[in-house]
């Protein structure tokens, strides 16, 4: 099984004040997402799971492998980040090209790193759109491709950092059917993202980032009924959330869907 355990984990830029400030987590695999003000440490805490960061003291540990005693590119056959700017990823001049590096780089074959990029291309339907530059693409069609990209190298972890940036409704829901298509393959999927739709959308289990520790951890659902909690950390429920509360409803819904047939239970009681 995907796991990713992170114990006591402390770490600062420098002489600076510390960022993370003795983290004790274990991942399974639930679908997870992080959230927290900017200057939480969400950040941060990613690239430490990546090994693009390492730890002041504490450990992480991935699948059973120390990030101390790896290499970034040990661990990328492992663990995939998908970056939240697109611009700061994508370096090729071919939708292809871009797509398909990261596969060969961690040693599939051509034909199994080609058979994967044109899937995920489909996946994220950019298929017809395989030999143009990137950055004659929109925004949101780059974040599709990075996101491509780290779907074709089909590691085991995957971690998409704010993926809802520059989607308009039908990207948002395509990237929420690849995390869920993802996860019902085995992947264990985090994201760090400041879209609390998203997250009670998609999400199984959620994490509150606050002042460099982990003020809330729970299901999705647990974790946006507490109201006061989340409020400390500078955060708002899902605007369902929100609406019940203000109408007294003591449940906690986290969709559109959900409330709705409440409702109609509801008044097929009366």
């Amino acid at each position: 099984m995907n796991k990713i355990e992170v114990i006591n984990l402390h770490f600062s830029y420098g002489n600076s004040e510390e960022i993370l400030k003795g983290i004790n987590l274990t991942f399974d695999s639930r679908s997870t997402a992080i959230i927290g003000q900017n200057g939480a440490g969400k950040t941060t805490f990613v690239k430490l799971l990546k090994g693009l960061l390492k730890p002041n003291s504490g450990e992480v540990v991935i699948n059973g492998i120390n990030t101390k005693q790896s290499t970034v590119a040990g661990l990328a056959k492992y663990i995939g980040l998908v970056f939240q700017n697109p611009n700061d990823q994508i370096f090729k001049n071919k939708v292809m090209d871009e797509v398909i590096f990261g596969p060969l780089n961690i040693g599939q074959t051509l034909e199994k790193a080609k058979e994967n990029s044109i899937k995920a291309l489909k996946t994220v339907g950019l298929y017809e759109k395989i030999d143009q530059n990137p950055y004659d693409l929109s925004l949101s069609e780059r974040k599709l491709i990075s996101i491509a990209s780290i779907v074709a190298m089909d590691t085991e972890i995957i971690i998409f950092d704010e993926p809802t940036i520059a989607q308009d409704y039908y990207g948002k829901e395509k990237i929420k059917s690849i995390i869920k298509d993802l996860r019902a393959k085995g992947k264990l999927i985090l994201t760090i993202t400041h879209d609390m739709d998203f997250v009670a959308e998609t999400f199984e289990r959620t994490l509150v980032f606050a002042k460099g520790n982990v003020l809330l951890d729970g299901t999705t659902r647990e974790v946006y009924s507490h109201k006061e909690e989340l409020e400390h950390a500078y955060l708002e429920a899902p605007n369902v959330t929100q609406l019940c509360q203000m109408l007294g409803v003591k449940e906690t819904f986290l969709t559109v869907e959900e409330f709705i047939d409440y409702k109609k239970n509801y008044k097929d009681k009366l």
